[in-house]
């Protein structure tokens, strides 16, 4: 099936055939369909705090950073242009749709206005050159940056963009101890000089600001994490020159990039979920009260671990089964109690002994997106998994309607075991939760596959647990029109 020259290819990109075997047989075999238990509610898989908890998480956090090191994970690869495909419709087609018409008549609202304006674009201008004027080459360019370049909020000192809006955020709650604010965005590679030069320009002005220290790097996606194309035969698909076509595998693979970061906490966002500073209150609060409750949980995992290290009886296996039962959104087989203590000791060890995720969950408004459920795995027992609507068998879809949350991808994540050392992340992927979709190159259909999901099967072997946090905290920007809604503009 593989050439000499397919082979150096696959060395070139440090892909290995084992690997490119098992997507194929992906390909021709499919990934199975997770099996639901139910939906995770709260009171059942999603906590639920007060006001006063909330405070009370928040203020523990504050009082154990000094002690702490965190980063800010922000996903920033690829191109806005998807945002603005009602843009490029009327340019391309001339079809002035109604979110075309918005963006017209509301000119002067966006955070960009001025930059227009530099160009001598103003409300009322002729349609074709405004547009054009803000996605074109000749204009601000923005059908081909990413969101984290883009101008989202205006300020009475100045508009702001998406990426210096997480260096806000940033040191808002994820300063460290040693008071540096630790940002590591993941950026295509035509884009990281442009985000470099930015950081360049601003973060004196935002050390001053906020008082804090900035440590700002950059990743961007692995050559092997790319997986191989197959034509609708599912053979290998090939280029023209006769090379195999490989793809970028989806925001799973960032799973590589997130094993190079080590913390004592790091939070997730993804760069477009922004909000000006006058409403980021319950953002800022809810994040320290995620890290709270999962050094809190870490604590008690690390805890239970020495206990069963030490003790073999049955009363510290009953107490590490309650917890993990209770806190840790894990419910063992059902002949989980019949098994001898021993048995019991080895599986409580391996569910306690993980990388902890305690992940934001707002109320379901009508946005897409995953959601939390109970996922029965083979041995029978039960984990807290976000799924996405395509790993969900049609005879479940049921079960999507009746879910009352969704994953904003809010994360913070504990990567350390009890003695400081880092998890290899890549052992708790679960690799037959990947996707596949159609696609085309060249006029010619196509089988395109994504890895694992990074908050879904790419963490599905970590310890969940899900919070819910206000729909405030959820203010992502998919179209330009978004940033017309009141959370993104001034105050």
């Amino acid at each position: 099936m593989f050439t000499k020259q397919d082979m150096q290819q696959m060395e070139a990109k440090g892909i290995g055939l084992p690997q490119v075997n098992a997507q194929i047989a992906y390909f021709r075999a499919g990934f199975p369909f997770l099996s639901i238990a139910g939906p995770a509610v709260a009171g059942d898989g999603i906590r639920r705090f007060s006001a006063q908890e909330a405070a009370r998480y928040a203020e523990e956090y504050d009082r154990r950073v000094s002690g702490l090191s965190a980063v800010k994970f922000v996903p920033a690869s690829g191109a806005a242009t998807r945002m603005f495909k009602d843009l490029y419709a009327f340019l391309n087609e001339g079809k002035e749709s109604a979110a075309v018409r918005e963006v017209l008549e509301n000119l002067d609202r966006f955070a960009f206005c001025g930059e227009l304006e530099k160009l001598g674009v103003k409300r009322g201008g002729e349609p074709r050159k405004t547009i054009s004027a803000i996605v074109g080459d000749e204009g601000l360019g923005y059908g081909k940056l990413p969101k984290g370049l883009l101008l989202f909020h205006a300020y009475p000192e100045g508009s702001r963009t998406a990426l210096e809006e997480h260096l806000a955020e940033g040191a808002m709650y994820a300063r460290s101890g040693d008071g540096t604010v630790h940002i590591h965005f993941t950026v295509s590679p035509e884009h990281q000089a442009g985000f470099e030069a930015l950081v360049g320009r601003v973060l004196p002005d935002y050390e001053a600001k906020f008082g804090v220290r900035y440590a700002v790097s950059y990743s961007q996606q692995k050559p092997m994490t790319d997986t191989i194309a197959v034509d609708m035969n599912d053979e290998p698909f090939r280029e023209k020159d006769g090379s195999l076509l490989f793809r970028p595998g989806g925001h799973g693979a960032l799973l590589e990039n997130l094993n190079d970061i080590s913390a004592d906490v790091i939070f997730i966002k993804n760069i477009d979920n922004v909000v000006p500073d006058h409403l980021k209150g319950d953002t800022v609060t809810y994040k320290k009260v995620l890290a709270a409750v999962l050094l809190e949980l870490q604590a008690e995992c690390f805890s239970l671990l020495e206990a069963l290290e030490n003790e073999a009886d049955e009363a510290a296996v009953g107490r590490a089964a309650d917890f993990v039962r209770r806190e840790l959104g894990y419910r063992p087989a059902p002949d989980f109690d019949a098994k001898p203590v021993g048995e019991r000791r080895e599986l409580l060890r391996d569910v306690l002994d993980r990388p902890v995720r305690v992940c934001g969950m707002v109320k379901n408004e009508g946005e897409p997106g995953g959601g939390p459920f109970w996922v029965r795995d083979e041995d029978g027992s039960l984990s807290l998994q976000i799924a996405e609507s395509s790993q969900i068998a049609p005879e479940q879809k049921e079960l999507m309607r009746t879910a009352t949350h969704f994953n904003p991808v809010d994360l913070v994540c504990g990567v350390r075991d009890r003695k400081g050392t880092k998890y290899d992340l890549r052992k708790y992927c679960d690799p037959q939760t990947g996707f596949i979709s159609v696609k085309s190159k060249d006029g010619r259909e196509l089988k395109a596959q994504e890895l694992p999901g990074l908050w879904n099967g790419a963490m599905a072997r970590w310890n969940t647990v899900f919070v819910e946090v206000p729909i405030a905290t959820f203010n992502p920007v998919k179209s330009v029109n978004d940033l017309l809604r009141p959370q993104h503009q001034g105050a």
